[in-house]
Protein backbone atom coordinates (compact mmCIF):
# COMPACT_ATOMS: atom_id res chain seq x y z
CA UNK A 1 0.00 0.00 0.00
CA UNK A 2 3.06 2.72 0.88
CA UNK A 3 4.63 2.09 -2.59
CA UNK A 4 1.69 2.31 -4.23
CA UNK A 5 0.87 5.42 -2.64
CA UNK A 6 4.52 6.69 -3.47
CA UNK A 7 3.81 6.09 -6.87
CA UNK A 8 0.27 7.99 -7.00
CA UNK A 9 2.35 10.84 -5.43
CA UNK A 10 5.34 10.92 -8.23
CA UNK A 11 2.93 9.93 -10.88
CA UNK A 12 0.99 13.10 -10.26
CA UNK A 13 4.40 15.53 -10.11
CA UNK A 14 6.20 13.60 -13.09
CA UNK A 15 2.42 15.11 -15.15
CA UNK A 16 3.63 18.22 -14.04
CA UNK A 17 7.26 18.81 -14.92
CA UNK A 18 9.07 18.83 -18.46
CA UNK A 19 12.49 17.70 -16.99
CA UNK A 20 13.62 14.88 -14.57
CA UNK A 21 15.30 16.00 -11.09
CA UNK A 22 18.47 14.64 -9.69
CA UNK A 23 18.94 17.17 -7.00
CA UNK A 24 16.56 17.41 -3.84
CA UNK A 25 16.99 20.08 -1.52
CA UNK A 26 15.24 20.00 1.91
CA UNK A 27 15.15 23.32 2.93
CA UNK A 28 14.66 24.23 7.08
CA UNK A 29 13.09 26.94 8.88
CA UNK A 30 13.95 30.29 7.27
CA UNK A 31 15.64 28.61 4.55
CA UNK A 32 13.48 28.37 2.24
CA UNK A 33 15.04 31.40 -0.66
CA UNK A 34 16.84 29.40 -2.24
CA UNK A 35 13.99 28.64 -4.76
CA UNK A 36 14.42 32.39 -5.53
CA UNK A 37 17.57 31.23 -7.56
CA UNK A 38 15.49 28.62 -9.26
CA UNK A 39 14.63 29.31 -13.21
CA UNK A 40 11.72 27.58 -15.20
CA UNK A 41 9.76 26.72 -11.54
CA UNK A 42 6.71 24.55 -11.42
CA UNK A 43 5.52 25.27 -7.91
CA UNK A 44 3.37 22.34 -6.83
CA UNK A 45 1.73 23.05 -3.30
CA UNK A 46 2.05 19.65 -1.00
CA UNK A 47 -1.66 20.00 -0.28
CA UNK A 48 -2.51 19.16 -4.20
CA UNK A 49 -0.18 15.96 -4.01
CA UNK A 50 -1.71 13.31 -3.53
CA UNK A 51 -1.21 11.01 -0.04
CA UNK A 52 1.22 14.12 0.83
CA UNK A 53 1.69 15.25 4.54
CA UNK A 54 0.81 19.02 5.34
CA UNK A 55 3.16 21.01 7.63
CA UNK A 56 1.88 23.63 9.69
CA UNK A 57 4.77 25.03 11.29
CA UNK A 58 5.89 29.05 11.15
CA UNK A 59 8.76 29.53 8.84
CA UNK A 60 7.99 26.23 6.27
CA UNK A 61 5.82 27.16 3.09
CA UNK A 62 4.57 23.78 2.11
CA UNK A 63 5.43 23.37 -1.45
CA UNK A 64 7.21 21.00 -3.64
CA UNK A 65 9.65 23.55 -6.11
CA UNK A 66 11.07 21.91 -9.07
CA UNK A 67 13.74 23.85 -11.40
CA UNK A 68 16.79 24.46 -12.57
CA UNK A 69 20.25 25.72 -11.76
CA UNK A 70 22.97 25.65 -13.81
CA UNK A 71 22.28 22.56 -15.83
CA UNK A 72 20.81 20.45 -12.67
CA UNK A 73 16.93 20.22 -12.11
CA UNK A 74 16.36 20.31 -8.63
CA UNK A 75 13.19 19.56 -6.48
CA UNK A 76 13.14 21.76 -3.31
CA UNK A 77 10.81 21.38 -0.71
CA UNK A 78 9.58 24.02 0.88
CA UNK A 79 8.95 23.16 4.46
CA UNK A 80 9.85 19.53 6.05
CA UNK A 81 7.74 17.21 8.60
CA UNK A 82 8.70 16.65 11.57
CA UNK A 83 7.59 13.55 14.47
CA UNK A 84 6.82 16.36 16.97
CA UNK A 85 3.87 17.50 14.82
CA UNK A 86 2.35 13.67 15.33
CA UNK A 87 3.51 12.60 11.97
CA UNK A 88 4.48 8.59 11.94
CA UNK A 89 8.10 8.98 11.04
CA UNK A 90 6.78 7.16 7.15
CA UNK A 91 5.15 10.27 7.15
CA UNK A 92 7.76 12.54 7.59
CA UNK A 93 10.32 10.57 5.25
CA UNK A 94 7.59 10.24 2.59
CA UNK A 95 8.52 13.31 0.66
CA UNK A 96 12.18 11.50 0.28
CA UNK A 97 10.56 7.90 -1.03
CA UNK A 98 8.56 10.22 -3.02
CA UNK A 99 11.95 12.08 -4.43
CA UNK A 100 13.85 8.71 -5.30
CA UNK A 101 10.68 7.76 -7.75
CA UNK A 102 10.68 11.01 -9.56
CA UNK A 103 14.45 10.74 -10.32
CA UNK A 104 16.44 12.24 -7.51
CA UNK A 105 20.05 10.77 -6.80
CA UNK A 106 21.94 13.13 -4.72
CA UNK A 107 19.96 15.29 -1.11
CA UNK A 108 20.97 18.11 0.34
CA UNK A 109 19.66 18.37 3.68
CA UNK A 110 19.09 22.00 5.40
CA UNK A 111 18.00 22.64 9.02
CA UNK A 112 17.86 24.85 11.62
CA UNK A 113 19.27 23.67 14.71
CA UNK A 114 21.21 24.58 18.28
CA UNK A 115 24.46 24.54 18.85
CA UNK A 116 26.42 22.45 21.81
CA UNK A 117 30.43 23.17 20.43
CA UNK A 118 30.90 25.74 22.51
CA UNK A 119 33.39 26.95 19.52
CA UNK A 120 30.32 27.62 17.62
CA UNK A 121 28.16 30.69 17.28
CA UNK A 122 24.52 31.68 16.47
CA UNK A 123 24.79 32.02 12.51
CA UNK A 124 27.58 29.23 11.69
CA UNK A 125 27.03 27.27 9.04
CA UNK A 126 27.94 23.54 9.91
CA UNK A 127 28.98 20.70 7.86
CA UNK A 128 27.09 17.53 9.47
CA UNK A 129 29.82 14.55 9.40
CA UNK A 130 27.56 12.17 11.21
CA UNK A 131 24.64 12.08 13.45
CA UNK A 132 23.08 10.60 16.44
CA UNK A 133 20.12 9.61 17.11
CA UNK A 134 18.34 10.23 20.18
CA UNK A 135 14.57 9.62 19.29
CA UNK A 136 14.37 5.91 19.85
CA UNK A 137 12.19 5.99 16.88
CA UNK A 138 13.47 4.80 13.29
CA UNK A 139 11.61 5.46 10.39
CA UNK A 140 12.66 2.24 9.11
CA UNK A 141 10.77 0.33 11.57
CA UNK A 142 7.90 -2.06 10.13
CA UNK A 143 7.91 -4.48 6.61
CA UNK A 144 10.55 -3.67 4.42
CA UNK A 145 9.41 -3.55 0.78
CA UNK A 146 12.85 -4.80 -1.07
CA UNK A 147 11.40 -2.27 -4.22
CA UNK A 148 12.97 0.70 -2.31
CA UNK A 149 15.70 -1.17 -0.32
CA UNK A 150 17.30 -3.40 1.60
CA UNK A 151 15.95 -4.67 5.50
CA UNK A 152 19.57 -3.72 7.12
CA UNK A 153 20.77 -0.43 5.18
CA UNK A 154 24.58 0.73 6.01
CA UNK A 155 24.95 4.21 7.72
CA UNK A 156 29.21 3.73 8.09
CA UNK A 157 29.01 6.42 5.49
CA UNK A 158 25.05 8.66 6.38
CA UNK A 159 26.73 12.15 4.69
CA UNK A 160 28.69 11.28 1.55
CA UNK A 161 32.06 11.81 2.01
CA UNK A 162 32.87 13.11 -1.67
CA UNK A 163 30.00 15.35 -1.19
CA UNK A 164 31.54 16.71 1.99
CA UNK A 165 34.82 17.42 0.24
CA UNK A 166 33.29 19.03 -2.45
CA UNK A 167 31.19 21.15 -0.22
CA UNK A 168 34.22 22.19 1.76
CA UNK A 169 35.98 22.90 -1.17
CA UNK A 170 33.02 25.39 -3.21
CA UNK A 171 33.05 27.30 0.95
CA UNK A 172 36.70 27.90 0.64
CA UNK A 173 36.37 29.07 -3.65
CA UNK A 174 33.42 31.72 -1.74
CA UNK A 175 35.31 32.78 1.23
CA UNK A 176 32.16 31.13 3.40
CA UNK A 177 33.50 30.10 6.91
CA UNK A 178 31.79 26.93 7.91
CA UNK A 179 32.39 24.12 10.80
CA UNK A 180 32.26 20.50 10.82
CA UNK A 181 29.79 18.22 13.26
CA UNK A 182 28.13 15.92 15.02
CA UNK A 183 24.09 16.58 14.88
CA UNK A 184 21.63 14.86 17.34
CA UNK A 185 18.20 14.17 16.79
CA UNK A 186 16.07 15.10 19.80
CA UNK A 187 12.39 15.08 19.26
CA UNK A 188 10.99 18.38 20.51
CA UNK A 189 8.88 20.62 20.09
CA UNK A 190 10.18 21.68 23.92
CA UNK A 191 13.52 22.58 23.91
CA UNK A 192 15.86 20.40 25.53
CA UNK A 193 16.63 20.32 29.39
CA UNK A 194 20.08 21.94 30.53
CA UNK A 195 21.18 18.74 31.79
CA UNK A 196 20.19 16.86 28.04
CA UNK A 197 22.85 18.97 26.79
CA UNK A 198 25.21 18.03 28.90
CA UNK A 199 24.58 14.16 28.41
CA UNK A 200 24.57 15.01 24.20
CA UNK A 201 27.89 16.94 24.68
CA UNK A 202 29.21 13.72 26.71
CA UNK A 203 28.18 11.49 23.54
CA UNK A 204 29.62 14.04 21.11
CA UNK A 205 27.01 15.80 19.65
CA UNK A 206 28.38 19.27 18.05
CA UNK A 207 24.78 20.77 17.64
CA UNK A 208 21.11 19.52 18.44
CA UNK A 209 17.56 19.75 16.16
CA UNK A 210 14.86 18.26 15.71
CA UNK A 211 14.44 17.17 11.98
CA UNK A 212 17.20 15.74 9.15
CA UNK A 213 18.02 12.61 10.84
CA UNK A 214 14.90 10.79 9.71
CA UNK A 215 15.13 11.78 5.89
CA UNK A 216 19.10 11.02 6.39
CA UNK A 217 18.12 7.66 6.96
CA UNK A 218 15.74 7.03 4.33
CA UNK A 219 17.67 8.89 1.71
CA UNK A 220 20.65 6.13 2.79
CA UNK A 221 18.24 2.94 2.81
CA UNK A 222 17.00 4.48 -0.91
CA UNK A 223 20.51 5.01 -2.27
CA UNK A 224 20.77 8.49 -2.60
CA UNK A 225 23.73 10.25 -1.70
CA UNK A 226 23.27 12.85 1.34
CA UNK A 227 25.20 16.20 2.14
CA UNK A 228 23.82 17.84 5.00
CA UNK A 229 24.58 22.00 5.97
CA UNK A 230 22.90 22.85 9.53
CA UNK A 231 22.32 26.66 10.53
CA UNK A 232 23.27 27.17 14.40
CA UNK A 233 20.79 29.74 14.90
CA UNK A 234 20.99 29.49 18.92
CA UNK A 235 23.08 28.11 21.72
CA UNK A 236 21.61 25.07 23.13
CA UNK A 237 20.30 25.23 27.00
CA UNK A 238 23.01 25.49 29.83
CA UNK A 239 25.00 27.10 27.25
CA UNK A 240 23.19 29.93 26.22
CA UNK A 241 22.47 32.93 28.33
CA UNK A 242 19.10 33.30 27.24
CA UNK A 243 16.12 31.47 26.67
CA UNK A 244 14.77 30.23 23.21
CA UNK A 245 11.88 31.46 21.05
CA UNK A 246 10.90 29.93 17.77
CA UNK A 247 10.84 33.35 16.49
CA UNK A 248 14.39 34.17 17.48
CA UNK A 249 15.39 30.69 15.23
CA UNK A 250 13.61 32.48 12.32
CA UNK A 251 14.85 35.36 12.62
CA UNK A 252 18.83 33.92 12.68
CA UNK A 253 18.14 31.80 9.76
CA UNK A 254 16.56 33.67 7.56
CA UNK A 255 19.95 36.32 8.13
CA UNK A 256 21.92 33.16 7.55
CA UNK A 257 20.39 32.07 4.48
CA UNK A 258 21.39 34.40 2.21
CA UNK A 259 25.38 32.69 2.14
CA UNK A 260 24.10 29.48 2.95
CA UNK A 261 21.80 29.76 -0.38
CA UNK A 262 24.99 31.14 -2.18
CA UNK A 263 26.65 27.80 -1.77
CA UNK A 264 24.18 25.85 -1.79
CA UNK A 265 23.63 26.83 -5.36
CA UNK A 266 27.23 26.57 -5.91
CA UNK A 267 27.73 22.85 -4.92
CA UNK A 268 24.57 22.14 -7.29
CA UNK A 269 26.13 23.77 -10.27
CA UNK A 270 29.12 21.79 -9.35
CA UNK A 271 27.46 18.20 -9.23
Amino acid sequence: MFYEKVTESAAYIKERIRETPTVGVVLGSGLGSLTDMMEDKVVIPYREIPHFPQSHVAGHAGNLVIGRIGQRVVAAMQGRFHYYEGFTMKEVTYPIYVMKMIGVETLIVTNACGGINRSFVPGDLMVLTDFINMLGQNSLIGDNDERFGVRFPDMSEAYSHELIEKAEQLAEELNISYKEGVYALFSGPCYETAAEIRAFERLGADAIGMSTVPETIAANYLGIRVLGIACITNMATGIAKEKHSHEEVVRIANESSAKLCVWVEKIIRNL
